[in-house]
């Protein structure tokens, strides 16, 4: 099965020489990242099948979160975390859309356009709930950036799950929302166009004159749809916390200087994309988040500063139906493992592939990381490195 490691394995030295002086260090760091990730570059351990007197190797993964290999595991936790946090209310998916017309300036000034956008959302979605006209209460929210569309093209944008009510600022008590209405979606656009605009004019006068004047005049996207008791909802977010812009199974074929890969455009049915493959390794770098940037934000009564208040809240409201649900992972298996299966893990010695026995561990693998990218990793078992 063809992987993105093997893209960048490739074509990766072609990229750097081309583009190496002006490529970020995280860009570098991502390309090294994946085409070392459970390979013996990063080392791993050994295992020993006392049935079969096999050896099986398990090397360790690169947990770059922009590796479509790896975050499985975090995701999962992520996901159970969240649901034994949702409220016995119904839920609203709201979604803010940055204007392609700032793509240009957001793609060279990404830590300040991904802040700003989280900032100016969060404040319009959260002004406009304070209005007694419309809720009158303080919301809870959580927001995941999204950067790509469909064909792994830059669509800046992200996604908030919020419960339909707030909390009276005067008294402390839940204020329901209509379930099918939360605040109005004109309005918001309008707040968020406003409150981004003199945000950015404030932050960066010199980009703020870059940004064409249309951009402050047009009707910008945003989306607020109610998704009933928020686990859908919650299930649909999971795989973007820690996934990336392109899976390996959808990559098609890799030949003749190009990439295949499929995608799906909304309501029409599954399309393939070839490009070359540097232009392919381009579009999916633009994806790769600034270094310590956190894609995931917490807002009002679930900011983890207000922990104690949201826990009393969701106890009052939780003994206020006769079935408040509690969910179980057991439950609930919908997040897919794009590691490709049960893999041998250090920490899970697991079964043996060949045979089906126990496997026992017996050494370990010392790192060989190569320092550039041009140097491939060794794809077969090495020479066992710890004494059996």
């Amino acid at each position: 099965m063809l992987e993105l490691a093997d893209i960048f394995r490739e074509y990766g030295p072609a990229y750097v020489e081309k583009y190496g002086e002006h490529m970020l260090p995280s860009h570098t760091k991502v390309l090294q990242d994946i085409v070392f990730c459970r390979t013996e570059a990063l080392g791993g351990e050994v295992f020993f099948c006392d049935h079969c007197e096999a050896f099986v190797y398990s090397y360790h993964s690169c947990g770059n979160r922009h590796c479509p290999k790896c975050g499985q595991d975090r995701a999962d936790h992520w996901r159970d975390k969240q649901m034994q946090k949702l409220l016995p209310v119904p839920y609203f998916l709201v979604t803010f859309t940055l204007p392609h017309s700032l793509n240009p300036l957001a793609r060279s000034h990404q830590k300040l356009f991904y802040r700003l956008l989280f900032q100016t959302s969060a404040e319009a979605l959260k002004t406009l709930a304070l209005n007694p006209k419309w809720l009158g209460g303080q919301i809870g929210m959580v927001g995941a950036l999204h950067t790509w569309d469909r064909s792994m093209g830059y669509h800046l944008h992200v996604h908030y799950l919020v419960p339909a009510g707030g909390i009276d600022p005067d008294s402390g008590e839940w204020l329901p929302s209509h379930p099918k209405f939360l605040v109005p979606a004109a309005a918001l656009r309008s707040v968020f166009r406003a409150k981004f605009r003199d945000a950015l004019k404030a932050a960066a006068p010199d980009l703020f004159a870059q940004v064409p004047p249309t951009t402050w005049t047009g009707n910008w996207v945003v989306h607020c749809k109610a998704v009933g008791d928020g686990r859908t909802a919650l299930k649909y977010l999971t795989p973007y916390i820690y996934r990336v812009a392109l899976s390996n199974r959808r990559l098609v074929s890799m030949q003749d200087g190009k990439v295949t890969f499929s995608y799906k455009p909304h309501n029409a049915p599954w399309q393939t994309m070839t490009l070359p493959a540097l232009d392919f390794i381009s579009r999916f770098l633009q994806h790769v988040l600034p270094k310590g940037f956190q894609k995931v934000r917490y807002s009002g009564f679930l900011h983890p500063s207000a922990k104690a208040r949201f826990l009393s809240l969701k106890q009052r409201l939780d003994e206020a139906v006769l079935d408040p649900r509690p969910w179980s992972a057991s439950q609930d298996n919908a997040t897919s493992n794009e590691g490709g299966g049960n893999r041998h893990t250090p920490d899970e010695p697991g079964v043996c592939p060949h045979c089906g026995g126990a496997l026992r561990s017996v050494g370990r693998l010392l790192s060989a990381r190569p320092r550039a990218l041009g140097l491939e990793p060794q794809r077969g078992p090495p020479d066992l490195q710890g004494r059996p």
